[in-house]
């Protein structure tokens, strides 16, 4: 089934089962998913396709815009095309990232996420004033967080991932996690005390889609 929306035709995906309910979504691929029961026929889900266009126009933009970032390298924030050359370490220059190849890239990037992690870890410390005892940290690759703190080990773990954005996306998930030694919840105590060293957080958690 093909859906046209605002002059491009879309691929539908339908999927039937004993659903109650019709679940729409769009993948990276850009092609329109469909969930529904088995009696439910294509005018039938043209229809609820015409009555959701602006939240399938979102979702649309969405899928683009992850798939478009897929595509390319960030480091701290920026992104850079990835330049190979006969070079015997990574160099930055301007908007590109020259390395010999893939493995002295991962290597270089790597190393990176540990260096800069542990400096911004021991900044926002020294900096944070509550009387709390430094955690563990961690890193490793998460899918759904980009930060959690663990309460019985003591530890605060940071999403590898979290080397694509800026300084102060990073910060703001050191506070957040650091915060939650204090407040383990999501109170409003919790959020008073991450405004305290974090005043822009919800322009952060916005941007991050936190």
């Amino acid at each position: 089934m093909k859906y046209e929306l605002n002059g491009t035709e879309y691929d539908v995906v339908i999927e039937k089962k004993n659903n109650k309910n019709l679940y729409i979504r769009v993948k990276e691929d850009l092609k329109i998913h469909v969930t529904c029961n088995r009696f439910v026929s294509k005018n039938m889900i043209k229809k609820v396709l015409d009555e959701n266009i602006k939240s399938l126009e979102k979702m649309i933009n969405h899928a683009k815009l992850k798939h478009e970032k897929e595509d390319k390298f960030f480091y701290l924030g920026k992104s850079y095309d990835i330049i190979f050359s006969d070079v015997d370490k990574v160099y930055i220059h301007d908007n590109k990232i020259i390395t010999k190849d893939i493995k002295m890239l991962d290597k270089w990037y790597k190393e990176e996420i540990i260096r800069i992690f542990d400096e911004r870890y021991v900044y926002v410390f020294n900096h944070y004033n509550e009387n709390v005892k430094s955690p563990i940290l961690k890193i490793r690759n998460m899918k759904t967080r980009w930060g959690v703190y663990n309460r019985k080990n003591h530890t605060i773990t940071l999403n590898s991932k979290l080397i694509e954005f800026d300084i102060s996306k990073i910060d703001y998930v050191i506070i957040h996690e650091l915060s939650h030694i204090i407040h383990f919840d999501h109170s409003k105590e919790f959020w008073n005390l991450v405004s305290k060293y974090s005043p822009n957080y919800k322009q952060i958690r916005k941007e991050m889609k936190y």
